[in-house]
């Protein structure tokens, strides 16, 4: 299945406004399911992430100010927006980033269920207050924005990134800069357009392409009070880092390396269609995807047995075509990376019993980024293909002993971003969900992402920064805490403390002699 697609020219979207950058260079944008070139992406200079910058500031004021029904009304526009035109926007993220149609369709609700979540914030958002805390005296806290807060999007996400930041950020008050990847930026550039359509104030979100150069001026600039990111843990850290000497509050997800572990009283039929969509969903190319599967003695062989059949069903192909399973990866470069792993594999020790590298294609897309499913046996923790994060359709089976051998594996890794067990016992269920080491759990499911009402986020080398996204979490790193202390006093300018008459109070404050660092 195929369908046009007219020469996407991608723009900046700054104060409101489409801006074409003049004399900067441009990186073309592909169509991995082909190969072919659909369009380019301006690599901005870091004068135009100043621009935007200064726009989102300048929007801040009015911004915060306005009544916070009205900014919920903009999130509800934006959510119907979404609603409406749901299969331009999956077309949008099938196109450039391949994610199978079904699954582009998925991640454009995903994002509509985290807009409703966001639409609470009135209700999540209320301070608290403490009355009597002295003579007349109430204390409360008051949750307020902070400024412009810039983020930067992987390219195997584009829509759910969105949702993760800016919903949030502009609900309670802020705005906002974004930076999608130059690799799929076409749902940013339909996003913008019903920004446009809603009327959305100038200035509230823009949205800058090009590479690390744009995002190098946020880390400085006075005006930004926080920076997003969604990538690699390498990059996680170098942002951290920065964002450490620039003062500045940071949401940073990195990379992972997640575990399947499958228990002696596994259900096979719900075990085989989780695998297939954790390890092959995307093509592997997603921070939850299944990437090594741990199994008991008992069951190892027949596991292996029964994986490498379903993965040799798993028809691969264009993004587009209905009848296809996985679509291909990102890139030329990614196809080639994922590769060298595999040989990596073989070389190191690993049996290769499924091997993807040449996937049956029809003659229209044979130029396309095609990695099939491929699956190695009798992999030890020492080698590459265990350690290494390889984002691809690429699974490792070990064996683990038991429950507790499948934990350690856990415990010992550099990542921490989820892992999901596969058991009817209520024992296993508890003793993995509290010892896991990881910050998402799942059982009985092969992508443990919870729901938008929750927080998202791994620990360990899987996440840096002060919040996870979405959720409460959300809302907390988008927000900061104001403190006010009150005292009122009756119109004749006299009050009583605490019950006590004003001949006790004369008595009690000559008898102290203090004077407290707090308000009495």
């Amino acid at each position: 299945m195929t369908k046009e697609v007219a020469f996407i020219k991608v723009k900046n979207f700054i104060n409101g406004e489409w801006v074409e950058e003049r004399g900067v260079e441009t990186t073309p944008l592909f169509n991995p399911s082909d190969g072919g070139t659909i369009g380019e992406v301006p690599l901005s200079k870091p004068e135009a992430s100043e621009r935007a910058v200064q726009a989102a500031h300048e929007a801040y004021d009015s911004w915060r100010k306005l009544p916070l029904n009205k900014r919920m009304s903009y999130l509800y526009a934006i959510r119907q927006a979404m609603i409406d035109q749901e299969e331009e926007l999956a077309f949008a993220i099938a196109v450039d980033q391949a994610k199978h149609i079904s699954e582009a369709r998925g991640e454009v609700q995903r994002v509509v269920q985290i807009i409703e979540t966001a639409c609470t914030i009135p209700t999540l958002i209320q301070g608290e207050t403490l009355t009597h805390i002295a003579g007349n005296i109430s204390g409360r806290v008051i949750k307020q924005p902070l400024g412009v807060f810039c983020g930067v999007a992987p390219f195997n996400f584009p829509a759910l990134v969105f949702g993760w930041f800016i919903p949030f950020a502009i609900g309670v008050g802020n705005t906002f800069v974004f930076k999608p990847s130059t690799q799929s930026p076409y749902f940013m550039q339909k996003m913008g357009e019903i920004f446009v359509k809603i009327g959305l104030p100038k200035g509230v979100i823009n949205i800058v392409h090009g590479n690390r150069s744009v995002v190098e001026p946020w880390y400085k600039d006075h005006r930004v009070s926080g920076i997003c990111l969604v990538g690699s843990t390498p990059t996680a850290k170098k942002m951290a880092e920065a964002c450490g000497r620039g003062g500045k509050r940071s949401m940073l997800l990195g990379g992972a390396k997640n575990l399947l572990v499958a228990m002696e009283d596994v259900q096979w039929d719900v075990f085989i269609e989780n695998y297939l969509n954790s390890c092959y969903g995307s093509a592997g190319q997603r921070c939850l995807a299944g990437s090594v599967v741990a199994a008991v003695p008992e069951i190892y062989d027949e596991l292996i047995e029964r994986i490498v059949a379903a993965s040799k069903k798993v028809k691969v192909g264009s993004a587009l075509d209905p009848d296809v399973y996985m679509g291909p990866v990102i890139s030329k470069q990614a196809k080639e990376k994922i590769e060298r792993y595999i040989d990596i594999g073989v070389k190191e020790g690993a049996r290769l019993v499924l091997y993807g590298r040449h996937p049956q294609l029809p003659k229209e897309i044979k130029d396309g980024y095609y990695v099939g499913p491929t699956i190695f046996t009798d992999v030890t923790t020492d080698m590459t293909i265990y350690k290494e994060e390889i984002f691809g359709p690429v699974v490792c089976v070990v064996k683990v002993n038991c429950i507790n051998s499948a934990l350690e594996l856990i415990r010992r890794q550099e990542f921490g971003n989820g892992a999901c067990i596969f058991t009817q016992s209520l024992y296993y269920t508890e003793h993995f969900v509290n010892e896991a080491d990881v910050g998402m759990v799942g059982v009985n499911v092969g992508i443990c992402a919870p729901h938008p009402y929750l927080p998202f986020g791994g620990i360990k080398d899987s996440h840096l920064g002060t919040n996870k996204v979405q959720g409460k979490d959300g809302i907390d790193f988008f927000t900061q805490n104001k403190i006010a202390t009150v005292r009122v006093a009756p119109p004749s300018g006299q009050f009583l403390r605490g019950g006590e008459s004003e001949e006790e109070i004369k008595k009690i404050g000559q008898a102290q002699k203090v004077r407290s660092c707090v308000a009495t």
